[in-house]
């Protein structure tokens, strides 16, 4: 962390400094106080703008602040759905469409509707869309337009294909006869393929869940009735394994916040998972007067709540979680903690009523170690939320302005295309690559020719896209689409999609550039010295998965081994670089980051990150293959390794590390992993 100094100039010419770590490290850093007098010379949005610079993690919170002050709390809390006043709204020509949310089925409150208005009966019809369900959907609006039915087509994003005709239909509905009493409700995910005349025409109605893990018990417990709590005869087990089926629930659906430390794939996991896990557990109880807590936990994490789950890494996680809390111990230890926070355990047995009331007293805003995280983990999500909020304000700026301010514009871009341009590295000599094999004939050389040819390709385009630029705003040549682009990502800051073809990088285009710059560098140093690094930079490789490969073909070649018969042991380095050496026995490794812990140097361990730590700089690390044989896993943590914090399609190779003192299980529940490249 830098130390950031204040100063104001007085008379006399004094400055006054205050040291403002009170302000960076509060955990509500929009309201502590500012050093010095700076409080009372700037106005909310200038103290949101220092915010942004020091703790961009809260500046969600400082324009839900700015707008609560300025325009009124309405605009930051969601309103009460009330389908009553929505459906007064309505007319027979307008459909009303539902835009879904994870979790939200609007199926349940539509069926209530229908049943308070007396139409539930026949005249009230719902079909959710997929394959083959065109012809009958077509059927029930010729009907329902006639008769005055309500027609429910739900999940229209499922039947993509058939949007265009109901496009049509709808566009009938505005000059058709059409039965005063009828009404057409859609629901659909966000999707580009839905018409937007349909959206013009509708109402649409959006309710996203309650956030929290109270919030979300409270829910699924509205879900069951008191007749259904006492239907099991083993009574006590149930009430003790259907609360912690409802708590699991919580923590699956509410640890999307946390991001990449969340899950790798969003899922959406919904109350019929729960419901379905809620039937089958009182059918096993009923069954088998032991608990059969093996089947429950294969078919509750392996069909149920797995069946979503296409990630190896998530579906690890969501072991985890099953062992945590489906045991037998959740049954015969009183008050069993599930979780280290004091208010989360398994309360008293009782009523109905008492178990509502408990989950009543929970906190209403969860702490990050419910889930098994570390407080920096709600940094990490509130940081990237910042970003798509920036990101999102760019995408809504007005693209037209005055011509003076255009030219300003058009002189910025071409400076900085110009200063790229002139800090372009110049592209890897091939032949010099070509020549080193003959002296280096092992497959890291060929790895090295790839990787040449791979940025001498990338520098290229963009070389030429630079130069077309300056061309076009010159008005040489006609600005196309593409440089179109080009110019805004330029003044934005943003990385070009088209140059991220050879790598995948969520840097912004000034450290993207100066990180190609490194990255060339490596690979030049390794041509002129005509020898193998000893360290290798890992993250500069475009593929690192070709290097990882070559370095078991070398060790293959060298042992007459199959190189299917390899695997990796893993060394991290507790003394300095310079200590190292050339080996033939693997390679040796840095450029990694390690996320979602820390690292204990002296110890050779991982640790609980600092606090705001968000990544750690790994020691190097020595990989070396290894004839395959079973392994003892024991107090060894198997991270993941990914090319970036986009952790889904990244994965490169799984490394251990010694847990040190948490178990291995500590360590999945904080999502912790090695990263080849930072965001930044």
């Amino acid at each position: 962390m830098h130390r950031i100094v204040y100063c104001r100039r007085v008379k006399g010419g004094d400055c006054y400094s205050t040291d403002p770590n009170v302000t960076y490290t509060s955990e509500e850093a929009e309201k502590a106080p500012l050093p010095s007098t700076i409080d009372s010379l700037i106005t909310e949005f200038g103290r949101m703008l220092i915010i942004r610079c020091l703790r961009p993690d809260r500046i969600t919170h400082c324009v839900l602040n700015f707008v609560t002050h300025n325009i009124g709390s309405k605009f930051v809390e969601p309103p009460i759905l009330q389908l009553n006043t929505i459906l007064e709204e309505s007319n027979k020509r307008s459909p009303l469409i539902f835009l879904l949310s994870p979790g939200v089925d609007p199926a349940p409150k539509l069926q209530q509707l229908a049943e308070d208005k007396m139409m539930a009966k026949s005249r009230y019809y719902t079909l959710s869309l997929g394959q083959g369900q065109a012809p009958r959907a077509r059927k029930l609006l010729e009907a329902g337009m006639k008769k005055g039915h309500w027609v429910f087509l739900a999940n229209c994003h499922l039947s993509i294909s058939w949007l265009p005709e109901l496009d049509k239909i709808v566009e009938q509905l505005q000059t058709a006869a059409v039965h005063s009493d009828f009404r057409l409700w859609l629901s659909s995910s966000p999707t580009i393929d839905f018409p937007i005349s349909i959206l013009q025409i509708g109402l649409k109605i959006t309710n996203e869940p309650q956030k929290g893990i109270k919030a979300n018990m409270k829910r699924l417990y509205e879900l069951i009735t008191p007749e259904q709590f006492q239907r099991v005869k083993q009574d006590e087990k149930y009430r003790k394994l259907l609360f912690t089926l409802a708590f699991i629930h919580s923590i699956v659906i509410e640890r999307k916040k946390f991001l990449q430390l969340g899950w790798n794939i969003h899922y959406t996991f919904n109350d019929s998972d729960f419901q379905v896990s809620e039937n089958l557990l009182a059918i096993y109880l009923d069954a088998y007067d032991k608990t059969p807590f093996d089947a429950l936990k294969y078919l509750i994490a392996i069909v149920i709540y797995g069946g979503h789950c296409t990630d190896e890494w998530d579906m690890r996680l969501l072991h985890t979680y099953i062992d945590s809390y489906i045991r037998n111990e959740i049954l015969e230890v009183t008050y069993y903690k599930l979780s280290s926070l004091a208010y989360y355990y398994m309360p008293r047995d009782g009523t109905f009523k008492l178990y509502k009331d408990f989950i009543n007293s929970m906190p209403t805003t969860d702490h990050p170690e419910a889930f098994g995280q570390h407080p920096n983990a709600d940094i990490a999500s509130q940081i990237q939320e910042s970003k798509t909020l920036f990101d999102t304000l760019l995408a809504v700026l007005p693209q037209k302005s005055s011509a003076t301010v255009e030219k300003e514009v058009e002189n910025e871009v071409a400076k900085a295309a110009s200063e790229m341009l002139k800090l372009m590295p110049h592209q890897v000599d091939i032949a010099a690559v070509k020549k080193y094999m003959l002296i280096d004939t092992s497959p890291l050389s060929v790895v090295l020719l790839q990787e040449a040819e791979r940025y001498n390709t990338l520098l290229l385009n963009i070389t030429t896209a630079l130069n077309d630029l300056l061309k076009s705003i010159e008005g040489l040549v006609v600005m196309t689409v593409e440089l179109d682009e080009l110019f805004k990502c330029i003044y934005e800051g943003r990385l070009p999609y088209a140059w991220q073809r050879t790598y995948q990088s969520l840097k912004p285009l000034p450290a993207w550039f100066q990180d190609l710059r490194q990255r060339i560098n490596f690979f030049n140093s390794w041509i002129e010295s005509q020898r193998q690094p000893i360290i290798y930079w890992i993250s500069a490789f475009s593929y690192p998965t070709a290097f990882l490969t070559a370095v078991l073909q070398r060790t293959a070649r060298k042992d007459q081994i199959g190189v299917d018969q390899l695997s990796w042991e893993f060394e991290v380095n507790k003394a300095e670089d310079k200590y190292l050496s050339d080996t033939d026995d693997g390679v040796y490794v840095n450029g990694l980051y390690l996320e979602g812990a820390g690292w204990d140097r002296k110890q050779g361990m991982l640790c609980e990150a600092k606090s705001m730590e968000l990544v750690t700089l790994m020691p190097t690390i020595h990989f070396r293959p290894i004839e395959y044989k079973k392994k003892l896993t024991r107090g060894l943590y198997i991270a993941p390794c990914y090319y970036s914090s986009i952790r889904v399609g990244s994965f490169i190779v799984a490394i251990e590390l010694k847990t040190g003192s948490m178990p291995a299980e500590h360590w999945i529940k904080r999502a912790t992993a090695l990263l080849m490249n930072l965001d930044n």
